[in-house]
């Protein structure tokens, strides 16, 4: 399963966010899942930077991304476990369509039908590689310009026509642009989880997961807002519930809604 890490804080931070090597037992897993790992960031002049590169962690059980010293205020992480598309930079995540950085975990079938939609919606264009997920950013896009640029109303639009049309195992995206995050978990599938760190800081910032590590000394005195596919450590994570949708504003605030409560129409079965 792929894993989403995203961070939006109060006013450009340095951070160095890295995609460690996956545990011993992912090996034989990684043989029939190629990876990719990519960070997106948007810089304190809200300019978005996208650095992602496709590795197979078969070739390696210990293999590791270069560590990125960016600045910035909003990032986007991500580790691919490929389900559809091999593995190559353009099938690699984070994504970045109209100034708007995009990840995703889950599978979306009917690629057919997925095409057909985004052809009558006329952003084929966006699309460059092979992935449901891209497909899926190309349909937000599509919704968000149709709904006036209201990025929520896009993604509610997308996410309600997917679960009625196509075989979804799961839709948890994280989508980021300069000033804001938006995070949504559909349906059970798969968990996600916020942390708020606006209250109190700890004395530290460091992540630490099977698969993500992040780590700022910056950060140990900026309020944040952090999602992620699991707990990362001891602090309150708080689990997204199923259709729930997270807007991270530009102050923090955090606005949560649950916009989906019926199941998908066409459930999909897809590998942990």
């Amino acid at each position: 399963m792929c894993r989403l890490f995203g961070l939006h804080a109060g006013h450009p931070v340095t951070a160095t966010f890295w995609l460690l090597d996956a545990p011993d037992s992912l090996s034989e897993q990684s043989r029939r899942n190629p990876d990719g790992t990519g960070l997106g960031v948007f810089e304190a002049d809200g300019q978005p930077v996208v650095l992602k590169q496709p590795i197979a962690a078969w070739e390696d059980t210990a293999f590791a991304t270069e560590a990125r010293e960016l600045t910035g205020r909003t990032f986007v992480a991500h580790v691919r476990y490929a389900t559809t598309g091999p593995a190559a930079a353009k099938n690699t995540h984070p994504f970045l369509q109209d100034g708007r950085i995009f990840a995703h975990n889950g599978m979306v079938d009917d690629l057919d039908i997925l095409d057909a939609r985004i052809a009558e919606f006329g952003v084929a264009d966006l699309v460059l590689g092979d992935t449901d997920s891209e497909r899926v950013f190309a349909l937000i896009t599509a919704a968000v310009r149709r709904n006036g640029g209201d990025i929520g109303a896009g993604i509610v639009d997308t996410v309600e026509w997917l679960a009625d049309s196509v075989h979804i195992s799961a839709v948890n995206i994280l989508l980021a642009t300069a000033t804001d995050l938006w995070a949504l978990r559909y349906p059970e599938t798969h968990e996600l989880y916020l942390l708020d760190r606006t209250a109190e800081r700890s004395e530290g910032f460091a992540l630490r997961s099977k698969r993500i590590n992040a780590r700022s000394d910056h950060l140990a005195t900026a309020a944040s807002v952090l999602i992620a596919t699991e707990r990362m450590d001891d602090q309150p994570w708080d689990p997204i519930g199923s259709g729930e949708l997270v807007h991270v504003r530009p102050d923090l605030t955090v606005d949560r809604h649950t916009v989906l409560t019926r199941s998908p129409a066409k459930p999909l079965t897809a590998p942990d």
